[in-house]
């Protein structure tokens, strides 16, 4: 892994930029039906989808000045792949940068989402320079708002996802909060 550029260092993450080659780890990560039960109600993602469209989009963002993109996490002590964090144009607000993550289960709830994070928003505002953050996520998953929240994210309001975002999801299983912060408060 020490071929690859670190994006930045925490005192037990390392994140890098993805490669071609890559695309067996979030293969490995989006199968947890568990993993993914936020996002696709546990179906996992296939492995064409993951080589032919995702990792093209993730490889895409890194030329991008400042940065942003899709970074993988690795744990400094072993090398050992745990995840991604991402920053990046939001979805629903391209004048907001969108802060996401998504861990391996195994290393959930040992304040790991919380450390890459945190790590990405003093990049983001500090050497970055970007004037606002937001993140989302649905209402029950509570570990993640919690993440948001201990982040130092605000509450900002609750809505719903489109069905283009969660095809077959009940409107009651797309409700979703969003929270933010900028430059400033953040400060």
């Amino acid at each position: 892994m020490e071929q690859h550029k670190h994006i930045l260092k925490t005192h037990r993450l390392y994140l890098r930029e993805f490669q071609l080659e890559d695309a067996h780890l979030l293969y490995d990560l989006d199968s947890d039906p568990e993993v993914m039960r936020f996002i696709t109600k546990g179906v996992p993602t296939p492995l064409d989808q993951i080589q032919d469209v995702i990792l093209p989009r993730i490889l895409s963002y890194y030329p991008r000045v400042p940065p942003e993109g899709c970074w993988a996490a690795h744990l400094v002590a072993t090398n050992e792949f745990i995840g991604w964090f991402h920053l990046r144009a939001d979805r629903i607000d391209p004048h907001e940068m969108e802060l996401g993550y998504r861990l391996k289960r195994i290393y959930w709830r040992k304040g790991l989402a919380t450390e890459g994070s945190l790590a990405l928003l003093h990049k983001t505002f500090g050497d970055w320079g970007h004037a606002t953050v937001s993140g989302r996520t649905l209402v029950g998953n509570r570990a993640s708002r919690r993440v948001l929240e201990k982040c130092g994210l605000l509450f900002v309001g609750e809505f719903f996802y489109g069905q283009d975002s969660c095809p077959g999801w009940t409107e009651d299983e797309r409700r979703a909060v969003k929270y933010g912060i900028t430059r400033d408060k953040w400060s």
